[in-house]
């Protein structure tokens, strides 16, 4: 079968998985996960899948909220079929970080005769094992405890790294167990970090629309419909997410594993990540660094959508020189540019210049030459943003679910907001509307605006 827009949105979540499948974008797809299991009682199947894979050893992962939620049940499940089993929980007041402690606790536990890792959680955890899992090449599966993020079908795990968030390779959950009685019961601030996930999918799609045009990047529009039609079906039943029923909250965990699969289809988070998850990433480094509790991914992805929403909406109403723009590329000063990354990054900076050294974002000569295809195609854009959600809608959608929209309502300062969407470009070296605001030398003028707008 060739993936099509018209069949892609009729199939069932497990027809993605098994074979490589074509695509009429001329790139074959493939996802290594053997199989996703979203229903009720879905935890009960644990013993009988491991024992499919012919596993006999072991490690369960949880922390202290996260075995309370399923992991006593996993392990229930585990002694009364007699698999052997291990099992390590992180223990954290608050949110578990992600960073190299952490990765190197979870190592010191996996044992020499260990054949599986079987977590239980959701963000950091799934993160955490999808990395050691790789790293040591022992498969792992996922009973998730909370439709709060997307990464569950995901190859790469957003760690901190020398205090930067940094996306690595990483491997995929053999099996992804999502069971609707234990999400329904997540706290609602993870169900609607699910939500804001999902919505952030809007500013991602068209970034990678603008960048297909600006740099000629690979664009899948198979994919991208796998991620559009995750939006709309979520989107379309805030009213059963808010009241936690079975089929919206099957529906929002089933969505989430989809853009997970449709990143996994492209090799990359395009599909689901965009300016969005780079304004996010920056306000959580902000908060680690000034030891403040981290808020959920998604809660951040939420807020800084209807931020990029207002970027989107403002540039067609903004009169762009094209002449300065220029003008302003040459003038680049690198080490004004190197002072303020390190102002605004501090412990993160030397990781920020590392890759900017790499990937050669600061070349004059690059930006000249991206400014002359904007210009020329400037039309195309235009398109793109006049089509795209307006920031009323977004915002009224999150309103609508009773998810923050306002930074400060979790404790993010005015100013910590207006930098994260001035210099949250410089966190991936993925072009987005952020940098082609840049390019255009007016990204400060609608970041103020933008920001303005949620205040």
């Amino acid at each position: 079968m060739v993936l099509n827009l018209e069949n892609v949105g009729k199939m069932k979540i497990n027809e993605f998985l098994g074979s490589t499948l074509e695509c009429q974008c001329g790139k074959p797809h493939s996802v290594n996960i053997d199989k996703i299991i979203v229903e009720n009682g879905a935890v009960n199947k644990v013993p009988g899948i491991l024992q499919e894979m012919g596993r006999k050893n072991a490690l369960v992962v949880a922390d202290s909220h996260t075995f309370e939620v399923a992991g006593k049940k996993v392990v229930e499940l585990l002694t009364a079929s007699n698999i052997k089993h291990k099992v390590y929980v992180y223990q954290s007041e608050g949110h578990l970080v992600p960073d190299e402690q952490a990765v190197g606790k979870l190592v010191l536990q996996v044992e020499k005769d260990t054949d599986v890792i079987v977590t239980v959680g959701s963000g950091s955890l799934n993160d955490l094992v999808k990395f050691v899992s790789w790293l040591i090449k022992v498969p792992s599966l996922v009973v998730a405890t909370a439709p709060s993020m997307d990464g569950y079908a995901s190859d790469t795990s957003a760690l901190i790294i020398d205090n930067l968030k940094t996306s690595v390779t990483s491997d995929y959950p053999k099996i992804i167990i999502g069971d609707v009685d234990i999400l329904k019961q997540a706290p609602m601030t993870m169900i609607l970090a699910g939500l804001g996930d999902i919505i952030g999918k809007y500013s991602a799609l068209n970034d990678w629309l603008i960048s297909e045009i600006v740099n000629d990047e690979y664009h899948c529009s198979v994919t991208a419909k796998i991620s559009s039609d995750a939006i709309e079906k979520c989107v379309t039943n805030i009213e059963g997410i808010k009241k936690r029923e079975d089929k919206a909250i099957k529906d929002l965990m089933e969505g989430l594993v989809r853009t997970g699969i449709a990143m996994s289809f492209v090799g990359n988070s395009r599909p689901a990540s965009g300016c969005e998850h780079h304004i996010s990433h920056f306000w959580e480094m902000a908060f680690l660094f000034a030891g403040k509790e981290a808020l959920l991914h998604g809660t951040k992805v939420g807020m800084s959508s209807v931020i990029t929403a207002k970027l989107y909406e403002l540039l067609p109403e903004t009169k762009v020189d094209f002449d300065k723009a220029v003008s302003v590329a040459r003038a680049f000063d690198e080490k004004a540019w190197r002072e303020k990354v390190i102002a605004m990054y501090g412990k993160a900076a030397p990781g920020i210049l590392k890759l900017s050294e790499k990937d050669g974002r600061n070349s004059i000569e690059k930006r000249i030459a991206r400014i002359s295809k904007i210009k020329e195609n400037y039309d195309a854009i235009m398109n793109i943003a006049k089509a795209a959600p307006s920031a009323a809608r977004v915002r009224a959608l999150m309103e609508e679910a009773g998810a923050p929209v306002r930074p400060k309502e979790v404790g993010i300062d005015d100013a910590t907001a207006l930098n994260g969407v001035i210099m949250a470009k410089e966190v991936r070296p993925r072009y987005s509307m952020l940098n082609l605001l840049s390019d255009l030398a007016i990204l400060e003028e609608l970041a103020k605006k933008a920001s303005d707008y949620v205040k």
